[in-house]
Formats: C-alpha cells, structure tokens, sequence
C-alpha cells in the first residue's frame, strides 16, 4: 500500500467522525503518514456526514479525498450522495439496512449488518462506528490489529472499553461471516 483514501459516510450522530479520528490515529501508530477531515450538515444530528482519511507511506501533498479507495456508508441518503466518488475498483462496505445497492459494476460491494449487530448483538447503537472500523480492518488490514484497538481505546469514553473492544471483534465477524456474500465482479 502506498496510498489508501478512505470516506466513511452515514448520519450524523452515527460517530463516524470519530470513527475517521480513531482510523488516523491508528495509521499514526503505526508509523504512516496520515491526514484526517471530515464535514457534516448544518443539522449535526441527522443529516449527511463524512469522515476522510488519507493513509500513505509517503508525503500527501494534497489533503482530499477525490476519488476514494475505500467507502464504508450507513445511510441510504449518504450513498447516494457519496458513491460516485468511489474509484473503479474500490471497495463499498454498505450497512445491510440499505435498501438500494448501487449499480455499479467497476466496484466491491459487502453489505453487512453493521447497526443491527451493534443493537442486537451488543445493546449499543452507538458502537457501530466502531463495528464499521472492524469491517473495514477486516477487509483492507489497512492497519494494524494491535494500533486499531489501541486507538480505539484512547479516544472512547473511560469506562466504555470493553465494550468497544468487543464492537470491534463484532466487526472483524461480520467480514468473516459475509466476505463471500459480495455484488460485484471480484470477491
């Protein structure tokens, strides 16, 4: 890998902005350059948000995500708005709640029950951005496992730990439990 740009999209609320932190940091860890953005509607709770990141072993020179390599969405109305900014080629990781699955042929697409695993499974809906980030290790390794968990760690309320450890163990089963069951020509 020498430069992965990521866009994690949904509502806000969602802790995806978070989620794009705890990514940075864990790629910071690890010793990569990394550059991290995100935006949100004026509504803050409830309208489209998105979180970049830009991870690269050498410098970035121009810190935003054009074209990204790697999409994770948990709305219907985010994907929409989002999806043509994923390359020919990348990855879309769609939570299974989504009704429509983009007609595109020139991408991966897994559709993983993300919100609903983080409220049936776990009781906590408000760990599914850190479900998503387990997905998305599980599929990329775009970090490592131990710098992950450590940023997860840092940056989640004291207390809440454990929790989120096990958030993020949700995620990387949920890839292992649906890598098969992907849309697009290469799985």
């Amino acid at each position: 890998m020498v430069r992965q740009e990521l866009r994690l999209t949904g509502s806000g609320g969602q802790g995806l902005i978070l989620a794009g932190i705890i990514l940075a940091e864990a790629a910071l860890y690890d010793g990569m350059n990394v550059v991290q953005s995100q935006s949100y509607g004026p509504e803050a709770r409830g309208g489209a948000s998105k979180a970049e990141v830009i991870i690269s072993k050498d410098e970035i020179n121009y810190p935003k995500v054009n074209e990204c390599d790697i999409m994770l969405t948990l709305t219907q109305v985010a994907c929409d708005k989002y999806i043509k900014s994923l390359k020919p080629g990348g990855t879309l990781i769609i939570d299974k709640s989504l009704d429509n699955i983009p007609n595109r042929d020139d991408i991966i697409i897994y559709k993983v029950p993300i919100l609903e695993t983080a409220i049936n499974k776990l009781g906590k809906p408000m760990v599914a951005n850190i479900i998503a980030l387990g997905s998305i290790y599980e599929l990329t390794e775009i970090v490592t496992k131990d710098s992950l968990e450590r940023a997860v760690c840092d940056r989640v309320p004291r207390g809440t730990e454990e929790l989120n450890k096990k958030a993020l163990e949700e995620g990387f089963n949920l890839i292992k439990a649906h890598k098969e069951e992907c849309y697009g020509d290469v799985c």
